[in-house]
Order: C-alpha cells, then sequence, then structure tokens
C-alpha cells in the first residue's frame, strides 16, 4: 500500500510511520518545512505541499494528521486555516492527482455538537467542506480518534512515563476505563484495514472500545446491581405504589413482560410497569398509536418510571444501566443491522448514547450509527454522564405514533 502522510513531524504521525514501514508500506510525507521533514525522516521520500500535485499520481490514499490541536496557543484563523482550508486544497489536489481515497483525521472532541472549542467546530466545518468535495473520483472518509498513547506519553498524562511494569499496565487500564483511549500499535492496524476496505463508512470512530478492559466491565457491573439493590430494598415502596395505581386505573397486570433481543442476539424476559391497554398490538412502539396508552401510562412514560421494574433484568445481568435500548425479535431490520454492526456485542441498556439525543427505533439507520458510536467510545465518565442526562429529563425515549383521530 502506497500512502500520502500529512502531520508526520506531530506526536502520532511520527509514531504511526515506523510502524507502516515495518508493515510494508510507503510513504511520502507532506509538509510546509520540507527540509524539516527530510532531516526527521532521513530515509523517506518528503515534499511541500506546493509539490504535491507532481509527487501524489500512484498512491493509494492520503492520510491528513496535520492539525492545530485543541492544546494549541493559535487564533480562531490559524484552527480556520489548518483545519478546514488545508485539507480542502490538499483533497482538491488528491482528486486532480487519481487519488482515490482522502482520510480526515479528527477527534471524539468533534463529534460533540455541544463542544464550541476552536478546534472542535473548526473540525466539524472541516469536515463538512470535505463531505461537499467528495465524489466518484475521490472518497472522503473521517477518523475520529480517541487519546493516542504510546510508549511515551505526553501532555496532561506525561506522569505514565514514570511507571513501569504492573504499576503502569494497571494505571492504563484505569485511565483507558475512564476515557476512550488506544495504543499506538493498535491504531497502525485499524487505519489500514479501514484503507484496505471495499467500502468503508465515511465516519468512523477508530476504538475498539471497552471489550478488553476488566476493571470497566467490573465496575460497570458492580455500579448495575448497586442501583438494582437500591430500586428494589430502598424504592419498593414507590414500585408498590405504582402496581397498585395502575392495578386501579385499568384492567390488567401491573407489570408487563416482554420478549427482547439480549448480547449475542439471546432473547429474555423484559418487565416494565404496563402503560398501554391489554390487548395493544405487540411491535415496536413507534409503530402503536397513542390511543394505546393509558392515562396513568402517559405520566410513567414521561418520567420513565415505568422502566423501574427493569431492576430485575439489572440484577441478573440481562441489562445495564446504559447501553442500546433491547429491541423486538421481530424487528428483523434493526437486528440485521446491529449484527453487522457489531452493536449485539453490548448488554442492553436502559438508557443510552441514542436515548438521550432522542433517537428511537423508528429510525433503524440512524439508531444503530448512535449504537455503534456508543461501542466504540465507551467509558466510565461517558456512562456516568448518560445516567446523569437521564435522570434530568433528555430523552424522550420510545415515541408512540400519533393517536388516531
Amino acid at each position: 500500500m502506497k500512502l500520502i502522510l500529512t502531520g508526520a513531524s506531530g506526536n502520532i504521525g511520527r509514531q504511526l510511520v515506523p510502524l507502516w514501514l515495518a508493515q510494508g508500506v510507503e510513504l511520502l510525507l507532506v509538509g510546509r518545512d520540507a527540509d524539516r521533514l527530510q532531516r526527521q525522516f532521513p530515509d523517506l521520500p518528503v515534499c511541500r505541499y506546493e509539490d504535491l500535485q507532481d509527487n501524489a499520481p500512484g498512491f493509494d490514499a492520503l492520510i491528513n494528521l496535520a492539525a492545530v490541536n485543541s492544546d494549541a496557543n493559535a487564533s480562531e484563523q490559524e484552527y480556520l486555516d489548518v483545519n478546514v482550508e488545508l485539507p480542502q486544497r490538499l483533497a482538491t489536489i488528491a482528486s486532480a492527482a487519481g487519488v482515490p481515497r482522502f482520510v480526515y483525521v479528527s477527534s471524539l472532541h468533534a463529534l460533540d455538537e455541544k463542544a464550541v472549542h476552536p478546534y472542535a467546530a473548526s473540525k466539524r466545518m472541516g469536515r463538512a467542506k470535505l463531505v461537499l468535495q467528495a465524489g466518484r473520483d475521490l472518497e472522503v472518509i473521517t477518523a475520529y480518534l480517541p487519546a493516542t498513547y504510546g510508549e511515551r506519553w505526553t501532555g496532561r498524562w506525561s506522569f505514565m512515563n514514570n511507571l513501569r511494569g504492573m504499576p503502569r499496565r494497571l494505571a492504563i487500564t484505569i485511565l483507558t476505563a475512564l476515557r476512550p483511549a488506544i495504543d499506538i500499535d493498535t491504531l497502525a492496524i485499524m487505519l489500514l484495514d479501514i484503507l484496505k476496505a471495499d467500502t468503508p463508512p465515511s465516519d468512523i470512530v477508530v476504538s475498539r472500545g471497552q471489550r478488553d478492559n476488566t476493571f470497566y466491565q467490573v465496575v460497570r457491573r458492580l455500579v448495575d446491581i448497586a442501583a438494582a439493590l437500591v430500586i428494589l430494598l430502598v424504592f419498593w415502596w414507590l414500585l408498590l405504589a405504582i402496581w397498585v395505581a395502575i392495578r386501579f386505573k385499568s384492567s390488567g397486570p401491573g407489570i408487563f413482560a416482554q420478549r427482547r433481543v439480549g448480547r449475542k442476539g439471546v432473547l429474555f424476559t423484559c418487565y416494565k410497569f404496563r402503560t398501554m391497554h391489554v390487548g395493544t398490538l405487540q411491535a415496536a412502539t413507534h409503530e402503536v398509536t397513542g390511543n394505546s396508552v393509558t392515562a396513568i401510562g402517559k405520566v410513567l412514560r414521561r418520567t420513565k418510571l415505568d422502566e423501574l421494574p427493569q431492576a430485575w433484568n439489572l440484577l441478573t445481568g440481562e441489562m445495564t444501566l446504559v447501553g442500546p435500548r433491547p429491541c423486538l425479535p421481530s424487528q428483523a431490520e434493526l437486528i440485521h443491522e446491529r449484527s453487522k454492526a457489531g452493536v449485539l456485542e453490548l448488554t442492553p441498556g436502559i438508557t443510552g448514547l441514542a436515548q438521550v439525543n432522542g433517537i428511537d427505533m423508528s429510525v433503524p439507520r440512524t439508531l444503530v450509527d448512535y449504537d455503534q458510536r456508543y461501542l466504540k467510545m465507551q467509558s466510565l465518565v461517558l456512562d456516568a454522564k448518560l445516567i446523569v442526562l437521564t435522570a434530568l429529563g433528555k430523552g424522550s425515549g420510545d415515541r408512540v405514533a400519533p393517536p388516531l383521530q
């Protein structure tokens, strides 16, 4: 594979270059100061941005690591020049030279629409403009990276350089459970895998998530158990009061039990307080009309109190506090998309990233995009944030169809 790389003199670039060379990748390094690049990498071909047009033909992709990062002491115009205008210019050159793919490297900060720092804002703007440039002759891929680490740590994590052996490994496990992160060796492999794919997604979070982090899994399980015990042992009176109110206000059971799709596609019984009339069609919530919801059910759904019986599902490990909402076995399209995206590897949750952003099962493709994003961005900090947002009323859950007139 032949790759053009900008930003090779940066922290990530310096570490990626030897790793890719070891895997047989041919590299062309591009930057404003070609002489400086040549001194850093004396055995590799280099050129200036102005000379890229003559050197680019024959390469498989251009990876744009050049950026003004969030820790830089830079003006807003400098962020725009490097994070927006430069990638546009490079994409134009790549397209004209017949380079089929352009990888715009960003960070997870840019995925947060509420992040107003010039770095995040300029990266979102840069991606939006590159999407407009994408076409038949140029495929644009935006790769969102979490914190990246290697043998040497930089910035606020530089204290890690003083640790060795078991203390270092333990510290890495805890830090990466708190915040999404990826080691440089894994990043090098995953970026190449993206470029080797026939049809990679246009936006991708480059991360392995928390699938191998035992500390994250243990803490999350303990929190689930603690939450379940608090609900069942401390708030039993509230559960009883809601059950009585449901039985008093409408005929039928107080608890609604329904088969749902769990982790790895295994079916389980999900428990909720009944919010709909007995005999309502067993279908996805968005396919059921508002007429089916009882008077007390409207209150329970709005306050999310109907979810309280899922404390039992937390206790048994069939559900977790934060994760993709479990769907019905009949929702074949959603199950198929989740399986392709790897989302079925996650334990379903009471709340999740999609839910607090107002995405429900009526838009399966968008829902799966958010579910997969959560899979890649999982962390204890993100989970805590989503729980707090849910408690504050963020997200409306699965919406029913409008009532029939």
